[in-house]
């Protein structure tokens, strides 16, 4: 059987041009077969409390007289557990199962050269997951399905959900070997049902003014875009309006209309937003998921804080730390703007300074200079001249920004790169170590799929930072202004969260740095003891302002029996397995072999296998379901799909009740039950716990397990 390679390839990208990069079928350059086509392309995703389900089912068509195989590479949003791949064989869809990753290779390869359908999904490090599969018959259609859940996003009341389209562009040798075919043929939609546990006054897509925005309640909202091939005029969008913002129409974004009648086109990431209501108080909101005769149970604990102290008023030192290397050519120009908008909200007490690099680093501006409207815009016109080009040497950038800090003022760094660390120091160990040795605040925004995701988020977690992954297709300006008011507000400090009355244990994150302005803090975790009623449990919240220690209680029932969030399971084990990993890359080469990285290998494919999910020990293989039984692999991963899904259902014709229980008044402080019983969204008022951020000296949060 002659095979060919193709890639399908979708990607997060932060900000910038539009790219000639972008999701679609690849073929080899040189490559003598005609490309497979993709027919059809759906999308359909859910939001519901406090998590999102994305479900991408696609059918692709080879036009060649002989079989082929194909490879695409699929990347997922950041924090997204896969947990479903379902391949059609013989018309009847067959879910994939998690197996040890080379085991599941050399079934892949078996049943490959035996000529039988089979399917491999694989994770490509942080960067992409490479789904296989064998073969493509020749003139036929190839059917697909890969599902991933995500806790939601929620920051300083705007929700923000996206669905990765755009390439970054960032890996060279695959965009010279391989040519792209974005189009889909015949059929395109994209939908999602938002379900609020709280009024939401406004819903937005900045780049896609074609879509159907439908209010169908306070608290739920529908979007819908739709395309055939037949049918290439846009939809009107309705007058929507978020963040103060004027309402937007179609005539006041460029689209590019579809070409040989196609029904879509791959090149753009889809970005929603939905803004609550004004006024509303911090909350504690509580999901679960118990099974009938089930000792254990999931829940996951989702903490917003309030809005109301006061800003700092000292000044700070703000240093921006610029990748130029060649893969940012395309975007330089949008970084610019970004550092601009960046700057126009410093205060005049203030200070920055401006580090480049690429093969090497600079001190741009030789030092801090006073924010004044001389300095910002001498220096945006000289970086405006620059030219993106080398590699990425990001180490020698941060170390160039952390030098000559003064003692006496909070300091922070803005980093801003699309790459991954190829030049000088890569290891990920040194970069945590120079952050330590520095009291300093990382800030990082992340641009593309190929970003080290992984090294940024673990180096703005030892600094109290964070990190913020944008896409072209965001409200930019929007988002620079919710990280302005990171940088000059309070934030938590020494926060401690204990809950009495129930055992609960295998919390994940187990503790946790700042928790800045807006932002929300979730926690999923393990609860036991709860036999054949609810139990109910105090929580107790501790926190400082300043040199004072703030205290609040309340009261939410854990259930004995809840079956209508099952996904939670899979959550907490990527949470889980995400923390175990973080170990293993923080001590890198010099636990590799050791029995305690073995351990960890070990506890991660246990937990993978377990909740099926893929990670870099395990893979999803699908293969006939008489394949399964001769190998003696047990089909629990279908098991669990079919929980989900018929959960999912039951939600879905149960939601006008869910929404009548959720609209109960919330408690006062120290406050009662809402309505809800267990499986519902349990709120608590927080008044007091409106907290935003100020620069503190490695604060932690502490979850104290009874």
């Amino acid at each position: 059987m002659k095979t060919i390679k193709l890639y399908l390839i979708g990607a997060l990208l932060f900000m910038g041009a539009h790219l000639a990069q972008a999701a679609g079928l690849l073929t080899p350059t040189n490559s003598s077969s005609n490309p497979l086509t993709i027919r059809e392309h759906h999308v359909n995703v859910t939001i519901n409390h406090g998590y999102a389900t994305t479900s991408v089912e696609q059918i692709f068509f080879n036009p060649n007289p002989q079989d082929l195989e194909a490879i695409y590479s699929f990347p997922v949003p950041d924090k997204a557990a896969v947990g479903e791949f379902t391949y059609w064989i013989d018309g009847k869809p067959v879910t994939g199962e998690v197996v040890e990753k080379q085991k599941a290779k050399q079934i892949y390869e078996q049943e490959k050269q035996a000529g039988r359908e089979t399917a491999l999904v694989e994770k490509d490090s942080h960067k992409t997951f490479d789904i296989s599969v064998s073969p493509v018959r020749a003139n036929s259609e190839v059917r697909i399905r890969l599902v991933y859940i995500q806790a939601a996003h929620v920051d300083t009341s705007i929700g923000r959900y996206i669905y990765p389209l755009e390439d970054g562009g960032v890996d060279e040798v695959k965009n010279a070997f391989w040519s792209r075919n974005d189009a889909v043929k015949e059929k395109f939609s994209f939908n999602i049902d938002l379900h609020s546990s709280y009024p939401v006054d406004a819903v937005r897509l900045p780049q896609h003014p074609n879509a159907t925005v439908k209010q169908i309640d306070k608290k739920r909202w529908n979007i819908n875009i739709t395309n055939h091939a037949s049918n290439t005029s846009n939809g009107q969008n309705d007058d929507i309006n978020l963040a103060g913002q004027q309402p937007i129409s179609s005539a006041e974004i460029p689209t590019t209309p579809n070409t040989q009648n196609n029904a879509a086109n791959l090149n753009e990431d889809i970005v929603l937003y939905w803004r609550l209501q004004n006024g509303l108080p911090g909350a504690l909101d509580m999901v679960t998921y118990k099974e009938e005769n089930q000792s254990i149970g999931t829940f996951m604990l989702t903490l917003t804080p309030g809005d109301d102290l006061k800003a700092i008023q000292q000044g700070s030192d703000w240093i921006f730390v610029l990748d130029i290397s060649g893969s940012m050519n395309g975007k330089f120009a949008s970084l610019t703007e970004g550092v601009r908008q960046g700057l126009k909200k410093l205060r005049t007490t203030d200070r920055f300074k401006v580090v480049l690099f690429n093969n090497n680093a600079i001190d741009f501006t030789q030092g801090f200079l006073p924010v004044d409207q001389t300095n910002v815009k001498s220096t945006l016109n000289r970086l405006s001249s620059y030219g993106p080009n080398g590699g990425t040497n990001l180490y020698a950038g941060l170390k160039q920004g952390v030098s000559n800090l003064d003692a006496d003022r909070s300091s922070a760094i803005i980093l801003v790169t699309d790459g991954v660390a190829n030049v000088g120091i890569t290891e990920k160990k040194a970069f945590i170590k120079l952050l330590k040795k520095n009291d300093i605040r990382l800030f990082t925004f992340v641009m593309g799929n190929s970003t080290n995701k992984p090294l940024l988020e673990e180096m703005t977690r030892v600094s109290s930072g964070f990190a913020q992954s944008i896409s072209n297709a965001d409200d930019i300006g929007g988002q620079i202004q919710i990280a302005a008011k990171k940088m000059v507000h309070q934030a938590f400090r020494d926060v401690s969260i204990s809950i009495d009355g129930v055992r609960t244990n295998n919390l994940t994150p187990e503790k946790t740095n700042s928790l800045y302005h807006g932002e929300q803090l979730t926690i999923l975790g393990h609860y036991s003891g709860v036999k054949n009623e609810a139990s109910s449990a105090d929580i107790t919240i501790k926190a400082k302002v300043g040199s004072e220690t703030k205290i609040y209680k309340t009261t939410m029932r854990f259930p004995a029996v809840d079956n209508t969030h099952p996904e939670l399971e899979r959550l907490w084990a990527y949470g889980t397995i995400e923390h175990l990993q973080s170990q293993l890359d923080y001590y890198g080469s010099d636990a590799q072999g050791s029995s305690e990285a073995k351990d960890m290998e070990q506890a991660i494919t246990d937990t993978a296998i377990k909740y099926g999910l893929v990670t870099d020990y395990t893979s999803m293989l699908v293969v006939r379901e008489e394949v399964l039984q001769q190998l003696g692999i047990t089909a629990s991963n279908k098991l669990r799909v079919e929980k989900e899904n018929k959960a999912r259902d039951i939600n879905k014709k149960t939601k006008a009740q869910q929404q009548n229980v959720s609209q109960a008044p919330r408690p006062v402080t120290g406050g009662n039950q809402s309505g809800g019983g267990g499986g519902g969204s349990t709120s608590l008022l927080l008044s007091l716990l409106m907290l935003m951020i100020i620069f503190v000296r490695r604060s932690k949060l502490f979850i104290t397990k009874k």
